[in-house]
């Protein structure tokens, strides 16, 4: 049956769009299917100077509760004010493989509060610049650096893996990704699956949107819900820790020799630098790097031992917790997608379930910062005291 209603929006929508001329700016255009959807259509490339107040009182007195889109992409800027502006007035977004939502349209299309994609109709690539504006080559990093940050807050927001940017920056400008249906359900881009079958749509199509059938008198069982707190606590046993890798956000770390800060240093280690770990006094480990023995501050040295994540990469802490319970139920209710991990000291570190590169990781930080979508006092680390993930699969 869901089958049948792809079909027949598919047919209903695809001859409105196949027939529209293209536009430079978007264009909008409400409709209605025979059976009572009222929808959005958002044609053309997505530009700077596009007014989305038009779009917003289409909706409301369309009472549309869809979108769908025929566009090749644009300004991705403006695509992204776009999704937010569909996720702050509650709507869904479709896509259909008859039309195409490519490149910064996949960014929109991520702000529907349901989103269904048939295969293949979602195209992703990595951005270009546009226009004659001459850019020195660090205005350029500068530039590509904000973007990506800007990209990757955005898709945290929207409960989207960012892991889909780094798939989108394997294919240049000039090429499009078409996303499968396994890929779109791997990175969060749909909501559900439609092999996920009828009873599970259905439950997750909201009143305003038409099921795929007849309603049935016994109503189903909510489905995809958060799962309620782990009545148990999982093993918070810390490994002895008994050899790691520098780790340090300045590069390189001073071996020093007594566990202090003040203590002359012995030696300077450069990241990467492989020691073994003899002992600890404290925070302080007594390590031995060659021929050389003194001590490192515990916040320095990427253990082997522990599963904090790949070396090198950085984690963004947002909250800390003394107590699991309340750390596991802090990931659970939170709107962006997060983890929990036991820290040396007992406490229990909230991060994004991501790592990043450091810098990526310090633009990310102040862009998520700047929305308001991480706590101010959240920051970049290489989560060298992180032991291991506890929460939550």
């Amino acid at each position: 049956m869901f089958r049948v209603f792809s079909i027949r929006v598919l047919l209903f929508v695809a001859s409105v769009l196949l027939i529209a001329p293209a536009h430079a700016g978007l264009q909008f255009q409400a409709g209605q299917t025979d059976w009572g959807l009222h929808y959005i259509t958002a044609s053309g490339d997505f530009a700077y100077q596009d007014d989305l107040s038009a779009f917003e009182n289409l909706v409301r007195s369309s009472s549309a509760t869809a979108v769908t889109f025929s566009s090749p992409g644009g300004n991705i800027q403006k695509a992204m004010e776009l999704g937010r502006l569909i996720r702050r007035l509650g709507i869904n977004t479709i896509q259909f493989r008859a039309v195409e939502c490519a490149s910064a349209c996949s960014l929109a299309f991520l702000g529907g509060v349901i989103r269904y994609a048939d295969p293949g109709s979602i195209g992703v690539h990595k951005s270009s610049f546009q226009g004659n504006v001459p850019l020195t080559t660090q205005e350029a990093v500068s530039a590509v650096q904000q973007i990506t940050a800007d990209v990757m807050t955005y898709m945290i927001e929207m409960g989207v893996d960012p892991a889909l940017l780094q798939l989108s920056l394997q294919y240049d400008s000039n090429d499009i990704r078409y996303l499968s249906m396994s890929e779109m359900v791997k990175y969060r881009v749909v909501t559900f699956a439609p092999e996920a079958g009828h009873d599970q749509v259905a439950s997750q199509v909201p009143p305003s949107m038409p099921a795929p059938q007849p309603q049935s008198t016994t109503p189903s069982p909510p489905v995809a819900q958060p799962a309620p707190p782990s009545p148990t606590v999982p093993p918070l046993s810390i490994p002895q820790a008994r050899s790691g890798r520098i780790g340090h956000p300045r590069g390189s770390a001073p071996l020093k020799a007594m566990p202090e800060g003040k203590s002359t240093n012995v030696a300077v280690l450069k990241n990467g630098s492989w020691v073994a770990i003899l002992g600890n006094s404290g925070r302080w480990y007594r390590v031995k790097a060659g021929n050389q023995v003194g001590y490192m501050h515990d916040t320095w040295v990427h253990v082997e031992q522990y599963d904090s994540g790949p070396f090198g990469k950085s984690h963004i802490q947002v909250k800390s917790f003394d107590n699991y319970a309340d750390a596991e139920a802090y990931v659970r209710s939170a709107s962006i997608p997060l983890s929990a991990y036991l820290a040396t000291n007992g406490w229990f570190a909230i991060t994004l379930q991501s790592t990043y590169d450091e810098q990526m990781a310090k633009s990310l930080v102040n862009e998520m910062k700047a929305r308001g979508a991480i706590p101010d006092d959240a920051y970049a680390t290489f989560g060298n005291t992180y032991v291991r993930k506890v929460c939550c699969q």
